[in-house]
């Protein structure tokens, strides 16, 4: 395994860890979905999707097109003993390799600004949602507390760490999106933005 893949995982234990219960409850009341599938996309480690299944009966996928990523997935899957409730699936977010209508939370904290092709990455999540099923797809960190702890030991490590939040997360990206959804044939959208994050919420009309 790639030394890359190795220090990103140490970097989310040591400076992200504590976000993603709070977010993953963030999500759980945003959505009101706590039960069926939920589709964590671009997963990473599989942190968000790991405290989603801890948080709720839910059988979770975690998806990325990183086998190395999803190597540590599984191994944090084991160590958590949540084998029986949550996998990994190697796939692309343009191309989600799931039936249609077959999920019911579909989440993803960090992987939209990194999409080459966001309307069609937006075409796909709304094909695998269930009639009943909501997407919440952005980035956060849970609580302004949580927020300014990391963003002390993310400046010590990377100068640039508060213009890239700007650019993803900052006042003027929530006119960035509503012409992808339109696109994409998502009209019922809500963007909820706030000091701690952006989230694009949706369902199936």
């Amino acid at each position: 395994m790639s030394s890359k893949a190795e220090e990103f995982d140490l970097l989310v234990r040591e400076v992200f860890a504590p976000c993603y219960p709070v977010v993953a409850n963030e999500i759980i009341e945003k959505t009101g979905i706590s039960n069926g599938l939920c589709l964590d996309l671009g997963c990473g480690n599989g942190y968000l999707g790991l405290a989603i299944a801890d948080a709720t009966n839910m059988e979770v996928c975690l998806l990325d097109n990183d086998a190395e990523m999803l190597s540590i997935c599984q191994r944090n899957i084991t160590a958590r003993q949540s084998n029986e409730r949550v996998r990994t699936q190697l796939g692309d977010v343009h191309q989600i390799p799931l039936p249609e209508q077959s999920v019911q939370l579909v989440v993803s904290r960090g992987s939209v600004f990194f999409w080459e092709d966001p309307i069609q990455a937006f075409r796909e999540i709304y094909r695998v949602l269930s009639p009943k099923g909501i997407a919440c797809i952005g980035g956060g960190f849970g609580t302004v507390e949580i927020k300014q702890q990391i963003d002390r030991q993310m400046e010590q490590r990377d100068s640039g760490w508060k213009e890239h939040l700007r650019e993803r997360i900052g006042p003027g990206c929530t006119e960035k999106y509503p012409p992808i959804l339109s696109e994409a044939g998502i009209d019922n959208f809500k963007i909820d933005h706030g000091p701690t994050g952006l989230w694009i919420i949706f369902g199936r009309s």
